[in-house]
C-alpha cells in the first residue's frame, strides 16, 4: 500500500537516505505528482530508488533553492556525532528537514481530515514496539479501522490511505521524532527514559529533548500519556503542565499512588485513586514492565472513547510481540520463554523479576558490566546454562552465588535445561532464554536466536513424542 502524498503536487523534494522508510517516501511523494531526487550510499538502494522514478544524484550537485524539503533517513545523523554533509547543505539553501511522518501528517492535515484521521504516537527507551502493538491489537479487536506502524513494522508511507475514521498507530523512535516539525498527535504516550542512543543526541539532555517533541504541538482536545517512575519523567511531567498541556495522564508502576493509572503489585490498575481493572491474569503480558506497558496503552484507548470491556478484552486476546518474554511452549508444568531480545542486562533484569523458579540461558557477546548488577535476582535463579563469548565471564560472576554449566551452545543448553527443570516440584519452573547480551557470536541478529530457541524446543517436543510412543 502507498499513501498518496498529493500536497505534494508539483514540488521537488529531496530524499537521503533509501531503506525502508526512504524507498517508500520516494514511492508516495512521486505517486503524489513530486519531483524526486534521491541518494543513498549503496548503489542496490540507488538502483531501487531510480525504477521508482526518481532522479539519482549526488545531494552536491541539487538544486537546492529548488527544494521545498529534504527527507531524511532516521538513521543518517542530524546532529551527532557530527550531523551528515547533507544537513549542512540544506541548512544552507534554508531547506526544512523532516521525516516520512512528518510527511503523513500533513497530507491528512491537507486533505482536511484534521480531528476525523487521528494519529496515536508512542516512544520511549523501552517498551514502545509491546506498547504500539497492543494499542493497535485493542484498537482492531474493538472494530476500528487501524494502521500500525512507523518504527514498527510498516513504514509510515507503506500504510492504509488516509480516510476520515482511520487511526494511524505509530512508534516513533527519538531519531523520528528529531524529524518532526508539525507533527501533531492526538494521543501522545511517552513510556520511560534511560541512557540509550547518546552517542546521537549528544547527552541525555539531547535524547530527552528529542523525545519531548512527541508533546510540542498538542491541541487542546489532546492527551498526553506519561509514565512517570524515572526522576527525569516526573521532570517531564511538570514541564508538560508548564507548557499547558490540556489533558495529562501519568502512570505509575512503583511508588506514584497519585499517578492517573497506579498499578499496583499485585497487577491491579487504580484509576484516579479508584481500584478498577486488573493486568495480572494477562498472558502475555507478565510482569512490573508490562504492566507499565498496559497501564500506558489502557490510557490511550480510553482516550479514544473505549470501554473497558472494549479493552480488557483486546489486551486478553493480546498475542505478543515474537522474542520479548514470548511463550513459546509448555511442557507439563515447565513454561518455555523467549526472550532474545533481552540483549543488556537491564532488559533480562525485567524477565528475571517476573518468574521462579528460572532456569536461565543466558550469553553471547557480552555488554558493558556483564550481570553483576543482576544479583538481587540470583535467589530466582535455579540453574544457569551459558553459551557464546559471555559465558566464562558470566561463570566467574555466578561462582558460588547461582548453580551453573558452560552449555556453549542454545541447542544444548536447551536440552540441559529441559531435563533439570522436568525435575523441579514447583507449581511453574519457567526455562528462560533472555540472554543479556548481543547474539552476534553465534547468530546473525536476536530474531535469528529467538528462532533458534524455539527450534530446539521444537526439536525436545518431537523427541519426547517419539519416545512416550
Amino acid at each position: 500500500m502507498t499513501v498518496k502524498l498529493n500536497h505534494l503536487q508539483g514540488q521537488r523534494i529531496g530524499v537521503v537516505g533509501l531503506a525502508r522508510s526512504g524507498l517508500a517516501t520516494v514511492r508516495s511523494a512521486i505517486a503524489g505528482g513530486a519531483n524526486v531526487l534521491a541518494w543513498d550510499d549503496r548503489e542496490s538502494a540507488r538502483d531501487a530508488a531510480a525504477e521508482l522514478g526518481a532522479r539519482i544524484a549526488e545531494p552536491e550537485d541539487w538544486a537546492w533553492p529548488e527544494l521545498s524539503s529534504l527527507v531524511l533517513a532516521p538513521g543518517i545523523p542530524l546532529t551527532h556525532p557530527e550531523p551528515h554533509k547533507v544537513v549542512g547543505l540544506a541548512a544552507n539553501a534554508a531547506v526544512e528537514i523532516i521525516s516520512d511522518i512528518e510527511l503523513l501528517w500533513r497530507e491528512v492535515d491537507a486533505r482536511g481530515l484534521g480531528d476525523q484521521c487521528r494519529f496515536v504516537a508512542i516512544t520511549g527507551t523501552n517498551g514502545k514496539s509491546t506498547t504500539t502493538a497492543l494499542i493497535g491489537h485493542v484498537l482492531a479487536e474493538a472494530g476500528m479501522r487501524v494502521s500500525v506502524g512507523g518504527n514498527i513494522g510498516r513504514s509510515a508511507l507503506d500504510l492504509d490511505d488516509p480516510a476520515d475514521d482511520r487511526i494511524y498507530v505509530l512508534e516513533m523512535s527519538s531519531y523520528q521524532l528529531d524529524l518532526t516539525v508539525r507533527f501533531r498527535p492526538h494521543v501522545a504516550v511517552w513510556l520511560n527514559l534511560t541512557p540509550d542512543h547518546l552517542d546521537r543526541h549528544g547527552d541525555m539532555t539531547g535524547y530527552r529533548l528529542a523525545k519531548e517533541r512527541i508533546f510540542a504541538n498538542m491541541g487542546a482536545h489532546d492527551t498526553a500519556v506519561l509514565g512517570i517512575d524515572e526522576p527525569v519523567m516526573e521532570d517531564v511531567a511538570a514541564r508538560l503542565v508548564e507548557w499547558g498541556v490540556p489533558i495529562l495522564e501519568t502512570v505509575s508502576v512503583e511508588e506514584n499512588e497519585g499517578a492517573s493509572f497506579f498499578v499496583n503489585s499485585e497487577g491491579r490498575l487504580i484509576e484516579s485513586g479508584e481500584p478498577s481493572v486488573s493486568f495480572a491474569p494477562l498472558p502475555t503480558l507478565r510482569g512490573r514492565h508490562n504492566w507499565q506497558n498496559a497501564a500506558c496503552a489502557y490510557g490511550a484507548v480510553r482516550a479514544l472513547g473505549l470501554t473497558i470491556d472494549q479493552v480488557m478484552t483486546g489486551m486478553q486476546s493480546f498475542p505478543g510481540l515474537a522474542h520479548r518474554m514470548e511463550v513459546v511452549g509448555r511442557r507439563g508444568r515447565v513454561l518455555i520463554v523467549n526472550d532474545s531480545k533481552a540483549t543488556n542486562a537491564d532488559a533480562t533484569a525485567k524477565a528475571l523479576a517476573t518468574f521462579e523458579p528460572i532456569y536461565w540461558i543466558a550469553g553471547g557477546v557480552p555488554k558493558a558490566g556483564g550481570i553483576a548488577d543482576l544479583a538481587e535476582f540470583f535467589p530466582r535463579i535455579a540453574k544457569a546454562y551459558l553459551i557464546g563469548q559471555a559465558a566464562e565471564d558470566f561463570s566467574a560472576t555466578l561462582s558460588r552465588k547461582v548453580p551453573h554449566v558452560i552449555a556453549g551452545d542454545l541447542q544444548t543448553a536447551v536440552r540441559l535445561a529441559a531435563d533439570d527443570a522436568a525435575l523441579d516440584e514447583a507449581a511453574e519452573p519457567v526455562i528462560l532464554l533472555s540472554p543479556a547480551c548481543a547474539s552476534f557470536d553465534q547468530f546473525p541478529d536476536f530474531e535469528a536466536r529467538g528462532d533458534a530457541f524455539r527450534q530446539a524446543v521444537n526439536v525436545l517436543d518431537r523427541s519426547h513424542q517419539e519416545t512416550s510412543a
